[in-house]
């Protein structure tokens, strides 16, 4: 069997991180098992959906490296879905309905109210046929419900959630198609797994209930069942539900200048038994995912976590990754000196600037004033090679009496205009003889 894993995201906003994380999950375990990983776009509410946001998902699953291994879109399928209703229409495993929103909504808070479930009665399954010729004769039309076989217990082993039952009496029969024609999420969603011969199907537990119903429909369109993997919701830092969730996506991610990777390495293990790690490239996180990593305790995620992440990877990436992001000039050799010091690769070039000049220094203090001379002195005369910073703060030592900070800190405020950076003996040799010479004897 190959498998075939989907991420099905509607085009009426951006991706958020909880999308995200579902569709690296989905990735990684069809790039695991050597099958395909599809993006489907549910876009069947016409009037939310957005050209730019198609556009924007694409962009957003192309900027993290999930490359997908074929497409479709539901607006293109309706045809298909059509069909499969009328068998399903003919077969008596769907039924019209004239409830108005507001009689569903009365019934449902006197349920509640009686401190029953709020669960549809199939009252639509009694109307007459004088009943029905009355609503339409009022203008109703019907909207359509999938029929929950009742004598059918609905049952299935979930690959993170273990053993799942549900009750079809305690479900309401799902509105699948609005009295206006279109459509809802569940029958088309059903229709497509079929058709695109998908094996796995992963998403979060807010989906346990709607996979219930779904399986229900497998079973009325003949259709052999896939495997349902339903992984625990990402919850903020504070431990709860967190509304910023929801805006975090690939925008905020780049505004920040991360990269693609800690998103990865993140996302990638989060509500795992397996620790997260920095890495540079994905195949250690295609070989190590596995469902049985995964538990039902909701996943906490940290951007601070993520910062951490980031910075590690930047200090992983070789120059040959980053070349095309650096500021003209800057080699590997320059690469390898200031990456220690980076969070985000876009801090190289305020580094870069340390090293070109000219640097905002103030002028050193009174006491460092001879001292600067001196080193001006000192260094016009040594070799200037890669061990030239180490000749000249043993040569001032020697000369001064000064060691520690009393030593290096004058030096590096005069060369760098900072008080921390990059090991002063790989960068010096950077910044070079002549603009050294100059700083040192600014005033």
């Amino acid at each position: 069997m190959t498998v075939v894993t989907r991420f099905a995201p509607s085009p009426t906003g951006q991706l958020h991180v909880g999308n995200i994380r579902a569709a690296l999950h989905n990735w990684l375990w069809a790039r695991k098992s050597g099958g395909r990983f599809l993006l489907r776009l549910d876009d069947t509410d016409l009037e939310r959906s957005r050209p730019e946001y198609e556009e924007g998902i694409r962009a957003d699953l192309g900027w993290l490296g999930l490359n997908w291994d074929g497409e479709a879109r539901q607006s293109e399928r309706f045809a298909l879905y059509e069909e499969r209703f009328e068998a399903l229409r003919a077969s008596g495993h769907v039924y019209p309905a004239y409830e108005t929103q507001q009689e569903l909504e009365l019934r449902r808070k006197v349920l509640l109210g009686r401190g029953l479930p709020p669960v549809y009665d199939r009252a639509a399954l009694s109307l007459t046929a004088e009943q029905i010729a009355a609503c339409e004769a009022e203008g109703r039309r019907p909207h359509w419900r999938f029929r929950l076989d009742h004598d059918s217990p609905i049952a299935w082993t979930d690959l993170i959630r273990g053993d799942q039952r549900f009750d079809p009496k305690l479900l309401s029969d799902p509105v699948i198609r609005r009295a206006d024609g279109t459509w809802l999420y569940m029958l088309p969603s059903v229709i497509d797994d079929i058709d695109m011969g998908v094996t796995h199907i992963l998403r979060g537990e807010d989906h346990v209930s709607n996979t219930a119903v779904q399986i229900q429909m497998f079973a009325a369109l003949g259709a052999p069942l896939p495997a349902f993997a339903h992984e625990a919701l990402l919850t903020g830092s504070e431990g709860k539900l967190s509304k910023r969730l929801g805006s975090l996506g690939v925008a905020h991610f780049r505004e920040l200048g991360l990269e693609p990777m800690a998103v990865l390495s993140l996302l990638a293990r989060l509500g795992s038994s397996l620790p997260v790690e920095p890495f540079a490239d994905p195949q250690p996180l295609v070989e190590s995912f596995d469902f049985a990593h995964f538990g039902r305790a909701p996943a906490r995620f940290d951007e601070g976590e993520l910062a951490g992440l980031n910075q590690k990877i930047v200090h992983l990436l070789p120059y040959a990754a980053v070349a095309d992001r650096l500021p003209e000039g800057m080699d590997a050799v320059a690469w390898d000196v200031i990456r220690p010091n980076l969070e985000t690769v876009a801090q190289a070039a305020d580094w870069w600037r340390i090293v070109t000049g000219p640097v905002d220094a103030s002028g050193p203090e009174a006491e460092d004033q001879d001292f600067l001379a001196a080193a001006r002195e000192r260094l016009a005369a040594l070799p200037f090679d890669e061990g030239v910073w180490r000749s000249l703060t043993e040569a001032l030592k020697a000369q001064t009496g000064r060691k520690g900070k009393a030593l290096f800190l004058p030096l590096r405020r005069a060369l760098t205009g900072l008080d921390h950076g990059p090991d002063m003996g790989q960068l010096l040799p950077l910044i070079g003889r002549e603009e050294a010479l100059r700083r040192l004897a600014a005033d």
